[in-house]
């Protein structure tokens, strides 16, 4: 889940894209479903033996032996994620996709805002993308898709942790509601489990349950009430669920396995050579901190200093503020993997506390992986916004964050909106915050230009 804020700036009009920046986000979608499907492939294929073992080891690490078993059941196999959400970094250099999200929030809110901006007209020769109601009938054909033979409501399940996200997701089941689709934004105390299912007890509602769209991690499960007859209710397939129960798939670590070149000759039979090359030309290198020894004869593969080949992590330590452009975050599975929280900027800190950082990140290894990423600044985008203090304009310099959100339904891709986050120049981690302005993305008409 990306972070929330319950306050931001407004833009005047829509973020702008050029129409040439609208079709590298047409051509992302699939290719995104192919990462996920032969991530998918990769670890599934290293439990059996088929690939490396200690790939399937890293996407494990720090996870309870039930919930491996669990995700390994022959039903949920070839289950992927049903929303990606990239966060892309527009550079000088073209785009970076900094991290994947199958478990996002803002859709709600980017529905709600793409109805309002299309309303004030979207700014002159500007058009929204996805338009008004692309995110709600995107979500909706989305969730129709993953219905299978189940019959009854859709109940958008969330934990106490993402409270902050219940207003927009109520929101969006009423429009759900509005365009046909029987949906409602639930806690679990308003699920009751019976031995046909699960069922919606709220208001004077009773009725069952076709599917569990899952507004909660995984990490949390232990603190989500009925959690356990949730799951019993999925594995006996009473109840269909997206996104599936997949904790390999919701792990950043998985760029560094698209990065590792012992994996290349999998990575290029699986997406095909054109793929594969553009995936690592906008997806940043990533390390793995895994403190395990590494022999004299060895370095880590595409890391320097310097110039120099890194044969220790803590190497890193030492280096001067302009060779530690890097970033160092959790991979998942942590209640610091998701929003700005336990990101360490190398470049943006004194040295001890960049040397403090790798030495926390390498001793939690067993329990929460952390990565390294290379640190790619954004480009700097003008902005006018509404200054509630001033009751006036005001001018922005910021960087910006874009959100694409896709909905998939079997093996379509479909771009139904896109959020622009764009922060203060001086904020190096750009992420929704009160200085932040938050806008609904719209092409350009008439333009284009490379990204």
């Amino acid at each position: 889940m990306a972070t929330t804020t319950t306050t931001w700036r407004i833009a005047v009009t829509p973020f702008p894209l050029t129409k040439d920046q609208l079709d590298f986000f047409h051509q992302l979608g699939p290719q995104l479903l192919s990462f996920y499907r032969a991530l998918n492939r990769l670890y599934n294929d290293s439990v059996r033996g088929l690939q490396p073992a200690w790939v399937a080891g890293y996407l494990d690490q720090g996870k309870p032996e039930g919930l491996l078993t669990y995700s390994r059941m022959k039903r949920f196999r070839d289950q992927l994620p049903a929303v990606i959400r990239p966060d892309i970094i527009p550079t000088q250099d073209g785009m970076v996709i900094t991290e994947l999200d199958s478990v996002p929030g803002g859709i709600g809110m980017t529905a709600c805002l793409s109805t309002l901006y299309l309303d004030q007209g979207a700014g002159d020769g500007l058009s929204l993308v996805g338009g008004p109601e692309g995110m709600v009938r995107g979500f909706a054909t989305m969730v129709n898709s993953q219905l299978a033979q189940h019959t009854g409501c859709v109940a958008i399940l969330m934990s106490e942790e993402a409270k902050d996200y219940r207003p927009e997701m109520t929101w969006l089941a009423a429009r759900l509601r509005a365009i046909g689709l029987d949906a409602y934004c639930v806690e679990p105390r308003h699920i009751r489990f019976t031995e046909e299912g699960l069922r919606i007890i709220r208001d004077g509602m009773d009725q069952p349950v076709a599917l569990i769209y899952r507004f909660y991690e995984l990490f949390d499960l232990l603190n989500i009430p009925k959690s356990d007859l949730v799951q019993h209710a999925i594995k006996k397939d009473r109840v269909a669920v997206t996104p599936p129960y997949k904790p390999a798939l919701e792990e950043k670590l998985s760029f560094a396995l698209l990065h590792h070149p012992a994996l290349r000759p999998f990575w290029e039979q699986a997406l095909g050579r054109e793929v594969f090359l553009h995936l690592t030309t906008i997806m940043p290198r990533t390390w793995i901190l895994d403190p395990a020894p590494i022999p004299p004869s060895a370095t880590i593969p595409g890391l320097a200093i310097g110039g120099r080949a890194v044969m220790d992590w803590h190497d890193l330590a030492k280096a001067t503020q302009k060779e530690r452009h890097f970033v160092i975050k959790p991979s998942g599975f942590s209640e610091l993997a998701w929003g700005s929280r336990g990101v360490s900027v190398g470049h943006d800190m004194p040295q001890s506390e960049w040397a403090g950082a790798i030495d926390k990140a390498l001793a939690s290894f067993p329990q929460t992986p952390y990565i390294l990423q290379e640190f790619h600044k954004g480009r700097l985008y003008e902005l006018d916004y509404f200054d509630p203090v001033t009751s006036e304009m005001s001018r922005m310099s910021g960087r910006a964050r874009l959100s694409p959100y896709y909905f998939v339904s079997g093996e379509k891709t479909e771009l139904a909106g896109i959020l622009a986050t764009v922060c203060p120049a001086d904020k190096k981690v750009i992420h929704g915050m009160k200085d932040a302005v938050m806008v609904p993305c719209a092409v350009i008409r008439n333009a284009s230009a490379e990204c």
